[in-house]
């Protein structure tokens, strides 16, 4: 009866350790407007940074998204000479440290796209960029289907990608799949439905090394175009929409 005991007791330790984080915030997307106590919009084509410093084609304006069935619909149009996009963030509103961030998502396709959701440190306002860090959970560009590419920038790596991992799912581009980063105090883990895709974990963390002892702010945004997007775009395959179902933050 002790050893039954016993082992029920490390068990339970065992799953409570697994599951010891708890949700913290979800964003559902439910109504028909986007929350905007939760959410910016960032508008334009990022002049003096024309395209966002990427050298991107779009110009991002709030008519290019609409919430619809309990999801956030970020469309990449050709209107006329004019490529559009919507690009949203929480800056400001809802900004973290550590944890487990995941958000199920369904990738749209095609030469010349380029969604993305990440994270940026709050205090690039103050410090700039890279300095501030920035943490890339999900990036896809329509130019090299099946990879889905998670990134980390920082003033070490002067903001160019370097701890950077690219991986390969054949189905990626059907239905929906989640993408999730855990974020401790050592280490960062990226996840691709649950399948760990790259660990970055320096030993030495300067300041330079390692930004991410600060709070973060999410960004929802689809690219056309730029310096990753790759230069030529595909008229042809747009409307494309990037559809994001769900973001929850655990702690």
């Amino acid at each position: 009866m002790k050893k039954i005991i016993v082992f029920v007791l490390v068990v339970n330790f065992a799953f409570a350790q697994q599951h010891k984080r708890k949700l913290v915030w979800e964003e559902n997307f439910e109504g028909t407007k986007l929350n905007e106590k939760n959410w910016n919009f960032e508008i334009g084509d990022g002049c003096p940074n024309c395209g966002w410093g990427n050298n991107e084609r779009q110009l991002y304006t709030k008519q290019n998204h609409s919430i619809a069935n309990s999801q956030l619909i970020i469309t990449a149009k050709k209107e006329g000479d004019t490529y559009t996009s919507t690009r949203i963030t929480t800056k400001g509103k809802k900004e973290f440290q550590y944890g487990r961030f995941e958000a199920r998502a369904k990738l749209p396709v095609g030469q010349g796209i380029w969604p993305a959701w990440w994270m940026l440190g709050s205090n690039i306002s103050e410090v700039g960029w890279p300095k501030s860090g920035e943490i890339d959970i999900l990036e896809y560009v329509g130019k090299e289907p099946h990879m889905i590419f998670t990134s980390l920038h920082t003033q070490d790596s002067h903001g160019n990608t370097v701890n950077t991992k690219k991986t390969r799912f054949e189905t990626i581009e059907e239905g929906f799949h989640i993408y999730a980063v855990e974020w401790t105090e050592d280490k960062m883990e990226f996840y691709v439905d649950d399948i760990l895709v790259y660990t970055f974990q320096p030993e030495n963390k300067t300041e330079a090394i390692w930004p991410f002892n600060q709070p973060f702010y999410f960004i929802v945004n689809m690219a056309i175009g730029g310096n990753f997007g790759g230069p030529e775009v595909d008229d042809a395959i747009l409307p494309q929409d990037f559809i994001v179902d769900y973001i929850k933050v655990y702690q």
